[in-house]
This record gives structure tokens, C-alpha cells and sequence, in this order.
């Protein structure tokens, strides 16, 4: 049973990200005047498809790990097919109301611009909405004001005081109390140095020191020894909660990536597809708030990822029009095909890789 509820939420939680990933280019399209050929959720062959009214073909494809949309005169390797783009009057609105077909390439920089864009925006926005149920369904809302103490803690004994308001960790703004931990975790020598609001003044509390605990298997972690406030729920502190939470997944996302390129952090640490199956799996177990935590990550994960300005991503699309619309004229075609085709390469022999960790970590 708990097999069976895995894969269903594994395939309502990946076909709901990919699908308002692409509904975002698809609606940005059509707002834009630029006819959608198809519009498909998955890859490989068609397990259900209908031609629409608006000529568009919406297909539902066999492999859930994705999906796109065929736009008129768009290739995924340059962008557009060798036709020059359509010179737009200066004073052409940039989002006009009307459909009217056109292709991708007679679509103005500013547009396309919009279009590729519009794909992360949607997954940032199913994000919100996400965490904002997730705030709701919580029976208060964590601050960042110390409660109290445990017996002999040795952060209050190196400078923090109750009543304070953790505002920053180490240099970096917490957003939220997850943050303090997160940041915490990241510290040396479990030292920390504090930014508080004390007595109405923004406070540093450098050195702030922390027990730490060992257990059965010689692993040592800190021990986190205050508690915060809890907040009562209006629609105020709700909206505020989600967007902080809503930050929090966007830094530590960041922070990942970073760590990544780095080297803080080794690619036998990435996980794929088979891995957050697995995680899905174990957030099923716990119950619905951890599967709309782990949901709303995964999409915010997806949309930073998109944008990023890697070969083959959104983010190295965006630079080509923004490098169009600067300088007026388009990078060579043969350019952009040759940078986005080399990068699909290298994100698929990645995928291979993590999808290869995640089953042999399982077997």
C-alpha cells in the first residue's frame, strides 16, 4: 500500500511541477501571439492527445519526467529556425491581446524574453501558493524571538539573551527560524556569531558557542539549546510566513548550487529522479504537510535550476535575448545551437550519473 501511494504521489507531485512549468511558456506564448503547435506533459510516444479549437495538439506523453512546448518556427537547440526575426514597429505594444499565429522568430526579444521566463515564474508562484497552505495547516507560526533556555546552555552563557530576535547568522539574514538552524549547521567549530534586535538595537553577539552530543555511531551534531515563539495565524502572518519560507527554500537552493560549483559539496552528493522518489516516499509516510513541504521545494528547485545560465537551460536562453535586445543583433544561430546542444549533452550524461547513485544507494 505504502508502494502504491508512493507512486501515486511521485506522479501527482512531478506532473503538477512540469505541468505549470510548461503551462507558464504555453500562456506567456498565446499572451505573446505566438501559435503552440503542441503542448505535451512527458516525453516519448503519446499515451492520449487532442487537437484543440485553437489548432494547438495537447498530448499526454509516457515518460512523466517532463514536457514541452512546440512552438511555431522554435527549436530547442537555437531557438528559432533559420528565418530572421520579423522587425516589429516601435510603437507594437509588447504583450498584445490578440492571437494572432505567429511564429516564435517574428515574436519581438522582449517577448520571447517573456516566454522563456514565464515557465520558472509559474513554478515560483505554485510555490507560494504551496507554502501558504502549508502555513495554514500549521497550528501556529515559528518566530525568530528566543522563548528561553535549557538548563546550562551554553548559548546564553556566550551571549544570547531571551527576547532577542535572531536576525542574521554568521552574516546571512535569516528568514525564517529554519534558517538559524540551516546556518548553525554550516558553522565551524560550533561557534557562531549572532545579529540580534536587543531592546529595540540591532545587536552583534559574536563567538557564541554550542554543546554538541555523540551518539552510538561516533557521529557529533550541536545541540540547539533555545526555543523561539510561536505566532499567531491571521492572514498577515500567513502571507509573511510563506514568503519567508518561500526565501529560505529559495537561498538554500542557491546556496546549494554554490556549494556545488565550489566544491564544498561532490556531484556523489546530487540526487536525481529515483532519489526524490525515494524522498517523496518517505515525506507519503509522514503525512501530507512533509509531501506539500517536499512539493513546494522540488518546484522552487525547478524554477532556480531552470534559470540558471547553464548551456541548455532557460537561464542561457535568456542571456542570448537579453544579449539580442541589448545589442539589437541576435547571436548566430550556429552559436546558440552549438552551446544549448552541448549542454543538453552534459545535463543528460549528469542525469545518468545521479540516477545511477540513486539506485545503487537504494540496492
Amino acid at each position: 500500500m505504502t508502494t502504491l501511494l508512493t507512486i501515486m504521489a511521485a506522479i501527482l507531485v512531478f506532473g503538477v511541477v512540469v505541468l505549470v512549468h510548461e503551462w507558464g511558456h504555453f500562456r506567456a506564448a498565446r499572451r505573446c501571439g505566438v501559435h503552440v503547435e503542441e503542448f505535451a506533459i512527458g516525453f516519448g510516444p503519446a499515451i492520449w492527445k487532442h487537437t484543440g479549437k485553437d489548432g494547438t495538439l495537447y498530448s499526454v506523453r509516457l515518460l512523466p519526467l517532463g514536457g514541452y512546448n512546440a512552438m511555431s518556427g522554435y527549436t530547442e537547440e537555437g531557438d528559432a529556425e533559420s528565418q530572421p526575426p520579423v522587425k516589429k514597429p516601435k510603437d507594437a505594444p509588447v504583450l498584445p491581446d490578440a492571437i494572432d499565429g505567429k511564429t516564435y522568430p517574428e515574436a519581438s526579444a522582449g517577448q520571447r524574453f517573456f516566454i522563456i521566463a514565464s515557465g520558472a515564474l509559474m513554478n515560483f508562484v505554485l510555490g507560494f501558493v504551496l507554502l501558504v497552505i502549508l502555513v495554514c495547516m500549521q497550528d501556529a507560526i515559528t518566530s525568530k524571538i528566543i522563548y528561553g533556555f535549557s538548563d546550562g546552555a551554553l548559548s546564553q552563557q556566550t551571549g544570547l539573551q531571551a527576547e532577542d530576535e535572531i536576525l542574521a547568522v554568521n552574516g546571512h539574514y535569516c528568514f525564517t527560524a529554519n534558517d538559524i538552524v540551516y546556518e548553525l549547521q554550516r558553522t565551524e567549530n560550533y561557534t557562531a556569531d549572532f545579529t540580534v534586535m536587543r531592546d529595540g538595537e540591532i545587536t552583534r553577539v559574536p563567538g557564541v558557542q554550542f554543546a554538541t552530543r555523540t551518539d552510538e555511531n561516533g557521529n557529533t551534531t550541536m545541540v540547539l539549546d533555545f526555543t523561539v515563539y510561536g505566532i499567531a495565524k491571521s492572514p498577515k502572518t500567513v502571507i509573511r510566513a510563506a514568503f519567508n519560507n518561500f526565501m529560505y527554500y529559495a537561498r538554500v537552493i542557491l546556496r546549494s548550487f554554490i556549494d556545488l560549483a565550489t566544491g564544498r559539496v561532490g556531484l556523489n552528493e546530487l540526487s536525481g529522479p529515483v532519489g526524490i522518489v525515494s524522498a517523496i516516499g518517505t515525506a507519503v509516510s509522514y503525512g501530507l504537510a512533509d509531501v506539500l513541504s517536499l512539493a513546494a521545494l522540488i518546484t522552487v528547485n525547478l524554477g532556480i535550476f531552470n534559470l540558471l545560465p547553464v548551456p541548455g537551460l532557460d537561464g542561457c536562453k535568456l542571456i542570448f535575448i537579453a544579449i539580442e535586445g541589448v545589442s539589437g543583433h541576435a547571436v548566430p544561430e550556429k552559436v546558440q545551437a552549438a552551446v544549448n546542444g552541448a549542454g543538453i549533452v552534459l545535463l543528460l550524461m549528469l542525469m545518468l550519473f545521479v540516477t545511477f547513485q540513486d539506485v545503487t544507494r537504494i540496492f
